[in-house]
């Protein structure tokens, strides 16, 4: 089982999904002159389910390039729009970000801007985003929930990052302040399947592009190169495996939540893509989930797919509707074998038995 959905920010849409088919929003980055800020050494590993066998992989990009706790104070102001000016100059001069910016005052992209207009500029700590940073792996430096830097700076699916972008840091005290060593904000940074969803992709450089997909499991990326995604689900959802569900999609004993259904199957059972679309995470970074596969379908819907035994695909691998990517197991909390299964438009967990083919 997951976190629970937390509560979704409103204006400021990214519309990253352009980057996928190779459109690019028209913002002005802002100079590539800040000089990266000296790393910390990275928080130890996550412990691994022994249970759990996987493909010869990159250790995932936030343990391999952690971020650096090197955001920068803002104060809080009023600008007026100069003839000329883009909301990228503006974000630049004032030291903000043009998510944030744009969030504040109710833009939608491309985020024009018109002279003598007067636009909001939020206070608070701004992180500049370097080359491989994950927002994981941001939010590990900061100690702060990815969820709430999501809603802080409007983040929308495919949250794709650019290198150079701001991204305001919620809550702590001023910047570049180090309330604790990199270990313990780590630490204090629990992970869940949302961040897996939306923080555990790698920021794209300026001028380049996400790695497209490959068929083959053999082809292992670097830990710091992004992936492209589809940016269209491809027909509908079909059943993993076949198997009684054994714990339902939402609240259950004792107030606890789940964020998909329990699916009994025998061991050994292979598990089959729900649908068409390319592989964004494979490991077993979260205890409870053992053996995790999640494939990223377009328009928004991520599978995930947990206690598996034996994992059988890379990530920035594509995959096809039905095609075998795992076997099922009883790995992580799962009390007999089984397979956990979860459809999520956005950052929601939705109730899969309303998208699978043949559910009653």
């Amino acid at each position: 089982m997951s976190g629970t959905g937390r509560a979704r920010a409103g204006a400021g849409a990214l519309v990253l999904a352009m980057l996928l088919g190779g459109c690019i929003p028209h913002i002005e980055e802002p100079p590539q002159r800040y000089a990266t800020a000296p790393r910390e050494a990275p928080p130890p590993p996550r412990a691994r389910d022994q249970h759990v066998s996987a493909l010869p992989s990159s250790p995932p990009a936030w343990e391999a390039h952690p971020a650096a706790a090197s955001a920068r104070s803002v104060a809080a102001s009023t600008v007026v729009v100069r003839p000329g000016d883009t909301l990228g100059r503006i974000a630049d001069r004032a030291g903000a970000g043009v998510l944030a910016i744009a969030r504040a005052n109710g833009l939608a992209p491309p985020y024009a801007v018109t002279p003598g207009q007067r636009l909001t500029i939020p206070g608070g700590r701004y992180h500049v985003i370097q080359r491989g940073d994950t927002g994981i792996a941001i939010a590990q430096a900061y100690g702060v929930p990815w969820s709430d830097i999501v809603d802080a700076n409007g983040l929308t699916p495919p949250y794709l990052l650019r290198a150079g972008w701001r991204l305001l840091i919620p809550g702590g005290g001023p910047a570049g302040a180090a309330p604790s060593s990199a270990a313990q904000r780590a630490a204090a940074f629990h992970l869940d399947v949302e961040d897996l969803v939306t923080g555990s992709e790698p920021a794209v450089a300026a001028n380049h592009r996400p790695a497209r997909p490959s068929k083959s499991p053999a082809r292992v990326l670097a830990s710091t190169t992004p992936v492209e995604t589809p940016a269209r689900l491809v027909g509908g959802f079909s059943w993993p495996v076949r198997g009684r569900v054994i714990t339902a999609f939402g609240p259950g004993k004792g107030g606890v939540r789940s964020d998909g259904i329990q699916i009994a199957v025998p061991q050994g059972t292979p598990v089959l893509a729900a649908a068409d679309g390319v592989v964004a995470y494979v490991g077993s970074s979260i205890p409870s989930l053992g053996g995790l596969v999640i494939v990223k379908h377009g328009d928004g819907y991520t599978t995930v797919y947990g206690n598996a035994k034996k994992l059988l695909v890379q990530r920035g691998q594509s995959v096809r509707r039905g095609q075998e990517i795992a076997v099922s197991g009883e790995t992580g909390a799962a009390t007999q074998p089984s397979l956990h299964f979860e459809i999520r438009k956005g950052r929601d967990p939705i109730d899969p038995l309303g998208k699978l083919a043949g559910s009653s």
